[in-house]
């Protein structure tokens, strides 16, 4: 019987619903040790955001993070916001290869509103559910370096083409000494997507970019990243579970891997590669997301570890 099933036959016998409940924290319990201390780097973007159920479950998650030691960061995503306002404005949005081409006005609006209007709601409601947080900007602190970047489209009938897609960055540092303060002051960081290059330019970045960036920067234990599917899917749609960064690499190769699907893949490996322990592509429209992924033996969606990783998972024979 699944917990799920359990809980509703409990829900008339106190006493059985109070077993229940205990035998969920006896299992949270191993991974609030393993994780107290240690930094988790949450994407947070998609329906999470838009769903007022959702909202509030993903604060208490963070809060319940924050009470048992572990050290949460956020980066968020605002992509229908920020298509939204530019629709208000006038401002018609192009797009080049699923990327938004980000020209001087479309920066302005894109900073307005990841950056004050996004980003602030975010730190309200995790402030409203008792977690000390503080919104920042890649600006801030010169916390997100970045570049101009340049996107080659190559094809079989064509020679390769250069796209410009104005404003649009990529991540080359982040400043980790702002992150690290914030950490030990029990704050948790709100990180708008947004980056500055050394002349003082302003780039919009992909939030997943940053994300795998900062976790990578941070030494993170785990990087999560919130989407709107169940996670992998084979190529019979059934979801894959674990992946070791070798059999993630050949999901490449094979033609497995399909729009969005790559860049998210991509930025979880370039995590790994810098020394993040395992990054999780996990099913933002499940309430509870992070603790189920965290802290139950299963979890809900796709790990993808390094091979160190992969020895530590087989030796004791549980997926977390």
């Amino acid at each position: 019987m699944s917990q799920t099933e359990q809980a509703a036959s409990c829900c008339a016998d106190p006493v059985a619903y109070a077993k229940l409940q205990s035998k969920v924290l006896i299992e949270c319990l191993p991974y609030m040790r393993q994780f107290h201390g240690q930094t988790v780097v949450i994407k947070y973007g998609g329906h999470a955001m838009k769903d007022e159920a959702l909202k509030r479950a993903f604060a208490l998650n963070i809060a319940l993070l924050k009470q048992v030691g572990i050290n949460p960061v956020v980066v968020h995503g605002g992509g229908p916001q920020i298509g939204r306002m530019l629709e208000q404005l006038h401002i018609q949005s192009q797009f080049r290869e699923g990327l938004r081409v980000t020209d001087d006005a479309t920066m302005d609006v894109v900073e307005m509103v990841l950056v004050g209007k996004v980003n602030k709601e975010i730190v309200n409601l995790l402030n409203l559910s008792g977690v000390k947080a503080v919104g920042l900007s890649g600006k801030d602190g010169q916390l997100i370096r970045a570049r101009r970047m340049e996107m080659v489209v190559n094809s079989a009938s064509h020679a390769p083409e250069i796209i410009d897609l104005g404003k649009v960055g990529e991540v080359m540092g982040v400043e980790t000494a702002l992150l690290r303060s914030l950490e030990r002051d029990n704050f948790v960081p709100v990180i708008a997507p947004v980056g500055v290059d050394e002349y003082g330019e302003t780039y919009n970045i992909n939030a997943d970019a940053v994300a795998g960036a900062v976790a990578g920067a941070l030494r993170a234990r785990r990087l999560l990243l919130l989407t709107d599917v169940a996670g992998i899917l084979d190529k019979q749609k059934e979801l894959i579970r674990s992946l070791t960064t070798r059999e993630a690499v050949e999901l490449f190769t094979d033609g497995t891997l399909t729009g969005g699907m790559i860049p998210k893949v991509k930025c979880c490996l370039e995590a790994l590669e810098e020394g993040v322990e395992k990054a999780m592509i996990v099913d933002g429209r499940v309430e509870n997301c992070i603790l189920l992924e965290l802290f139950t033996d299963k979890g809900i969606s796709t790990e993808i570890v390094g091979e160190r990783g992969t020895r530590a998972a087989v030796s004791c024979g549980c997926r977390r």
